[in-house]
C-alpha cells in the first residue's frame, strides 16, 4: 500500500541503510532495494512474517538483515547492528494481509479460529485470555475508544454475558455476538463486527501505546538529509502521527521539517484494486540537520 509513494520520498541510494520497522511480507523491503538501497533492517514481531520475508527477499543476499523485534525498539536495533545512524526510516502501522486471511491468527471474523489476535505469538496475553478476566465497563471504552463504536455498552455487555456463559468458542462467535449487539443491516458498507474487532486488535497488541516516542527516536535516528515515512489506517494512530511530526517541525525548525503537510493517499486506481489501502494515510518528516 502506498509503495511507490514511500519509495520516492526515502529515494533509496546504493550508499544508503534503511529500517522497515514493520517488514510484513517484506513488500516494501523489496520495493527499497530494488530501488538501489544498499541496505535494509527489516523489522517485525511476528516471526511467521519474517521467516514469509526471508524466503520472499533471498534474492537479495545479506543486503537484508532481519530483526524478531517490536518497531519501537528500532534504537536498540540499529545500535546492535553497529550503527550510529540510519537513511531513513519506514513504517507501516496496518496489518498484514497474511495476519487477516490465516483463520488460526484470529483476526479475521469472516472465519472461525481462536480468539488470539496477537502479531507477536511469543509474547503477551492473548485476546481469550484478556477477555477472560475483563470488566463491561473497561471493554466498553476500549470498543468506543479504539472502534469508535457508538454502541459500545451495548456490544461490551453481550461480550460478557457471552463469556460467562461459556458461548465465546472462536472468532466466529464472537462476531455473531457483536453483530447481534451492533445490529444494522446487509445493507452497510461494513461489517457490523469491523470497528470492535479492529479495536479488539488494538487492544491485544498495544498499538497505540509509545507511537509518539517511536516517532521521536526515529526522527533522532536518520542522518541529515533522511527522512521518516508512516502509513497508519486508523484516524487515532494518524492523529498521533500528524501532531508529533508538527510539533517536532515547530520545535526544531532548523532541525526536522514536515515534508507532507497534509496525509498522501491512496490513488482511486489503488484503493478501487484493493480495498484494505482505502484508509491508509502517509505522512512524512525529514532530519535537516
Amino acid at each position: 500500500m502506498l509503495l511507490a509513494e514511500a519509495v520516492e520520498f526515502l529515494s533509496p541510494t546504493p550508499e544508503g541503510c534503511y529500517v522497515d520497522c514493520t517488514l510484513g511480507l517484506g513488500g516494501h523491503t523489496a520495493a527499497l532495494l530494488e530501488a538501489g538501497a544498499g541496505h535494509v533492517i527489516g523489522i517485525d514481531r511476528d516471526q511467521d512474517a519474517l521467516a514469509i520475508a526471508r524466503e520472499r527477499l533471498a534474492g537479495f543476499g545479506d543486503r537484508v538483515t532481519y530483526v524478531h523485534a517490536d518497531y519501537r525498539e528500532v534504537v536498540r536495533v540499529v545500535r546492535e547492528t553497529g550503527r550510529a545512524a540510519v537513511d531513513g526510516v519506514l513504517a507501516d502501522f496496518g496489518v498484514s494481509s497474511m495476519q487477516l486471511d490465516a483463520p488460526e491468527r484470529g483476526f479475521s471474523f469472516r472465519q472461525d479460529g481462536p480468539l488470539d489476535m496477537r502479531m507477536n505469538r511469543a509474547a503477551g496475553p492473548s485476546l481469550a485470555e484478556l477477555l477472560a478476566t475483563v470488566d463491561e465497563t473497561t471493554l466498553a471504552n476500549v470498543i468506543y475508544e479504539f472502534g469508535e463504536e457508538r454502541k459500545s455498552r451495548r456490544v461490551a455487555r453481550a461480550i460478557v454475558e457471552a463469556r460467562d456463559s461459556g458461548a465465546l468458542t472462536g472468532t466466529a462467535a464472537l462476531a455473531s455476538v457483536v453483530r447481534r449487539a451492533a445490529g444494522g443491516g446487509t445493507w452497510q458498507r461494513l461489517d457490523p463486527a469491523t470497528r470492535t474487532f479492529q479495536a479488539l486488535r488494538i487492544w491485544t497488541n498495544a498499538e497505540l501505546d509509545g507511537i509518539d516516542a517511536f516517532l521521536e527516536a526515529a526522527v533522532r535516528l536518520v542522518a541529515p538529509g533522511g527522512r521518516v515515512v508512516v502509513i497508519a489506517f486508523h484516524s487515532l494512530e494518524d492523529r498521533v502521527v500528524k501532531h508529533t511530526f508538527r510539533r517536532l517541525g515547530a520545535d526544531e525548525p532548523g532541525t526536522v521539517r514536515v515534508v507532507t503537510r497534509r496525509p498522501v493517499v491512496p490513488s482511486g486506481e489503488e484503493a478501487e484494486r484493493n480495498p484494505r489501502a482505502r484508509s491508509a494515510r502517509l505522512r512524512v518528516v525529514e532530519r535537516v540537520a
